[in-house]
């Protein structure tokens, strides 16, 4: 009876739809927020100034990663 609670919660935390970023680097991936900031990046809510182009997403705080 322990194995199916144990696999339960195995299921439950690797079911989720978009793990946590802790979870995410623990695995050896990089969030996209993370990468955005190595690249040189900055993340914003709002469109990328005129002065800049867009390099990709921040996901899933800021929608837009900029870089000058």
């Amino acid at each position: 009876m322990k194995t199916h609670y144990v696999l339960l919660v195995m299921l439950c935390l690797f079911s989720q739809m978009e793990p946590a970023p802790g979870i995410l680097t623990s695995l050896g991936r990089r969030t996209e927020q993370y990468q955005c900031l190595r690249n040189g990046g900055f993340c914003l809510h709002s469109s990328c100034p005129s002065n800049t182009r867009l390099l990709g997403t921040c996901k899933p705080d800021k929608p837009h990663c900029c870089m000058s």
